[in-house]
């Protein structure tokens, strides 16, 4: 199922933690790694075209956007090279390329020939924004992508407990083979999480979910809540301990999300463990 992953190194203080789960997924699944680190060239159209038209216009001079462009293609260079040398010293099986390019859409091109990509929950300037605020680059690939995405904190643990959410909608169905595939590989156990006010439709879901996990060879167990899905997912898997969430991604229309927010953002933005988003 995973044989070929993405990995998007963009030098953050995510990078590290984003390479230990790939390094380990690579080694429990025999995957190829094709680890990727993007120049974001946009940086450097921006700086022309706020030159040119902004109140007070000055336009950088070549030198200027030459060294700016010398530095970020060194620092791209370093970044790849400490990937390269974990991935090595792991024995694990990659390739490496450094791009030039926008991220989300050097991403979104290269998870075509892949199983699963794999990047950090936030970038290289996290530091200077909200914990609470989802970059416009992370959301718009966790909303592109066509493949799954797991998305690393800046924190890595072994993963063995996994979280589940499951309310019976198509996307999050399709979640369920990972979550078992995961578990199962990695000795783990699975929660079903059904959240739902109508306590009888949500024992019918959950049990569903458990029917589905009967042929894996895992610890399973299920929890039935009432609330606000984002903050149940949130706090059950902080509760518990979890190392994973495994959900379905986006599983309203957009007018649906425009109106009440997206769990999905919610819980990306706000979950302090990894997580598996499929669609």
């Amino acid at each position: 199922m995973l044989k070929s992953i993405l990995v998007a190194a963009d030098g953050s203080e995510y990078t590290e933690p984003v390479m230990n789960y790939a390094v380990q997924f690579a080694k429990m699944f025999d995957a190829k790694l094709r680890i990727v680190t993007v120049v974001d060239i946009r940086i450097f159209e921006w700086s022309v075209y706020l030159g040119m038209d902004g109140f007070a216009p000055v336009l950088p001079s070549s030198e200027y956007l030459t060294e700016s462009r010398h530095l970020l293609e060194k620092k791209a260079e370093k970044v790849l090279e400490k990937c390269v040398q974990m991935a090595k010293s792991n024995n694990a099986s990659f390739t490496a390329e450094q791009v030039e390019g926008s991220p989300r859409e050097i991403i979104d091109q290269k998870s075509h020939v892949v199983d699963l990509v794999m990047l950090g929950s936030r970038g290289e300037f996290a530091k200077w924004g909200s914990s609470k605020i989802m970059g416009a680059t992370m959301e718009a690939i966790s909303r592109e992508c066509i493949k799954p995405l797991f998305i690393s904190p800046k924190e890595f643990r072994p993963i063995k407990k996994i979280l589940a959410p499951y309310d019976g909608s198509l996307n999050s169905n399709r979640a369920l083979p990972y979550a078992g595939y995961l578990a199962s590989n990695f000795g783990g156990e699975i929660t079903v999480l059904t959240i739902d006010k109508n306590l009888d439709l949500a024992r019918s879901i959950s049990e569903e979910g458990k029917i589905y996990f009967d042929p894996y060879d895992v610890a399973l167990k299920s929890e039935i809540r009432n609330g606000n899905p984002d903050d149940q997912i949130l706090n059950f898997a902080e509760q518990e301990e979890f190392d994973c969430i495994v959900m379905g991604a986006y599983g309203h229309s957009r007018i649906i999300e425009a109106i009440l927010g997206s769990i999905t953002q919610s819980v990306m933005k706000n979950a302090k463990i990894p997580i598996l988003l499929v669609k």
